[in-house]
């Protein structure tokens, strides 16, 4: 069974989305990373000044164009949500060429500043996906954030449409996306073809069935125009915005659509906008293979690893494994594991150095025999609960946006001539992200408007790139910073996906003093 395992996997932010989870199941430890190695020099771009809630924003609230005033007039409602949250909720009208037709509800929830005295304003934060709820990405803001954003921001989550509690789409039942979840991502006989083929169908039609007209309105613009709303009804003159992952994406196309209102924007691990769909396939190829050696090399390094004596060893355990899962599913309590969900539960844990030990001990549990471990891993990423749920549409979201951004595909009968160059970047995972090729090819949406992006007119904007991040390599970051115009490069030498608040200091004081105090590095910065 096929699904689309390129934007699966690399445009989703698991930190984002799992983190507290994560934090329960490691206890106390310290971020990994590798620390500071310093940076360049930097300017001082004129001072922010702290503003009130209630005072005056300028033009904040002008719209682009004046039938979208209903809309950037608004003020958002807040009220107390729990934990010392405050959640509200923003109008927008699901196509912007008829602002007076249907209108979506977007779900938004604020983390106020720690210390009020000192805030600078909001800051706007996207986890990724696409498809990861924002407010479940702001309300772990204790998590994902550091000191100096949390004291001088109000963070700022929201649910981007079709998504979360934002207007959700809906392709597949529960029972369908357990069974999707759990297929062969990599079919290698001619039935489990044609079953991929009538999978990618099914997704695409359910879409269209359960979602109605919808499906053709989440593409990423319509997303970023929605931002612009959310800046207004803020009370914001200019945007403050940190994205991860797809994130980027999301960001960058903002940029282009209203560069006059770009305040400070950090674009943490970056997507590359220029590739298509074949040419991000194979770079996240890469990326994973650089992941799963980094991960078994470091077994190794530390002595009597369980892979094997080598790193060849190593990932040739891990091939095996996932070939006996395929002949043969373990078992995983009252249930099985499956080729599909150990493929997602190990390549999870490759997102963040710090997990690399729930993969130990998930992949010592099925060499023995029992794969409850990565079974718990594979639902832990696709925001499935013990009770069979999904807490979130992340992974039908996922692929209505991503297909209506870009809806090419590669025909079932032409990805075998892709194999070749997918296993000479990725072994281990090759043939996975091959077949993942297919994926919008029952797809019936109508595709987003196309856009070209560099951003021109925008003040400067920070790219992250890690060296080794699996899902968003680093060539990546290197691309889209040359893409904009005022893009700026920081780079972390490091693993897992994304660069902010990964153990790395020169690279969280420079993101943390560019939001905070508007400085902005003199040139490319390397930490």
């Amino acid at each position: 069974m096929n699904r689309v395992v390129a934007a699966l996997l690399a445009l989703a932010l698991v930190l984002g989305s799992v983190v507290a989870g994560a934090v329960l199941l490691l206890g106390d430890d310290d971020g990994g990373g590798d620390g500071a190695r310093g940076g360049e020099t930097t300017t001082r771009t004129p001072e922010r000044q702290v503003r009130s809630d209630d005072e005056p924003a300028g033009d904040a609230t002008e719209p682009p164009d004046p039938a979208l005033e209903q809309y950037y007039s608004q003020e958002v409602d807040w009220q107390s949500c729990g934990d010392g949250f405050e959640c509200g909720w923003l109008k927008v009208p699901m196509d912007y060429d008829e602002p007076d037709g249907e209108k979506l509800d977007l779900a938004l929830l604020k983390v106020l500043a720690d210390a009020p005295e000192r805030r600078v304003g909001s800051l706007v934060v996207n986890p990724g996906g696409p498809g990861a709820p924002g407010t479940e990405y702001a309300a772990q803001a204790a998590f994902v954030f550091r000191e100096p954003l949390l004291d001088h921001f109000d963070i700022i989550g929201f649910d981007p449409r079709g998504t979360g509690r934002s207007n959700p789409v809906d392709c597949l039942s529960d029972e369908q996306l357990d069974e999707y979840l759990a297929g062969d991502p990599a079919p290698d006989t001619p039935a489990e073809v044609r079953e991929a083929v009538r999978w990618s169908k099914r997704f695409g039609a359910g879409c269209q069935q359960r979602s109605g007209d919808l499906v053709d309105h989440v593409s990423t613009v319509e997303a970023a125009r929605d931002m612009d709303v959310l800046r207004a009804a803020l009370g914001e003159g200019q945007l403050d915005y940190l994205g991860a992952s797809y994130g980027t994406k999301l960001g960058a196309t903002y940029a282009e659509l209203f560069p006059e209102r770009v305040g400070h924007l950090v674009l943490d691990g970056a997507v590359d906008l220029q590739l298509d769909s074949r040419g991000m396939s194979l770079g996240q190829a890469r990326g994973f293979e650089t992941a799963i050696t980094a991960y078994v090399e470091n077994c190794v390094d530390g002595g009597d690893c369980f892979l094997g004596d080598s790193v060849d060893d190593g990932l040739a355990t891990i091939t095996r494994l996932l070939d006996e899962v395929d002949a043969d599913p373990l078992p995983a309590g009252d249930r099985e594991l499956r080729i599909g969900n150990a493929f997602y539960g190990i390549v999870a844990p490759l997102y963040n150095r710090d997990y690399w030990r729930l993969l130990d001990r998930a992949l010592r549990q099925a060499l023995d025999g029992n794969g409850a471990a990565l079974l718990e891993l594979s639902d832990f990423y696709a925001s499935r609960g013990p009770d069979g749920s999904y807490s979130d549409n992340s992974s039908e979201a996922i692929y209505a946006i991503n297909c209506l951004d870009d809806p090419s595909f590669t025909p079932a009968s032409e990805v075998p001539a892709e194999f070749e160059a997918f296993e000479e970047a990725s072994p281990t995972f090759g043939r996975v992200f091959a077949w993942g090729l297919v994926g919008c090819q029952g797809f019936r949406g109508e595709p987003s408007e196309p856009i070209e992006v560099d951003g021109s007119g925008a003040a400067p904007i920070l790219v992250t790139g890690t060296t080794r991040d699996p899902a968003t390599p680093y060539e990546w970051a290197e691309s889209l910073a040359d893409q904009l115009e005022s893009g700026i490069l920081l780079t972390r030498d490091g693993d897992g996906h994304t660069a902010y608040n990964a153990g790395d200091e020169c690279i969280d004081v420079a993101i943390e003093d560019y939001l905070v105090d508007g400085v902005v590095p003199d040139g490319d910065v390397t930490c």
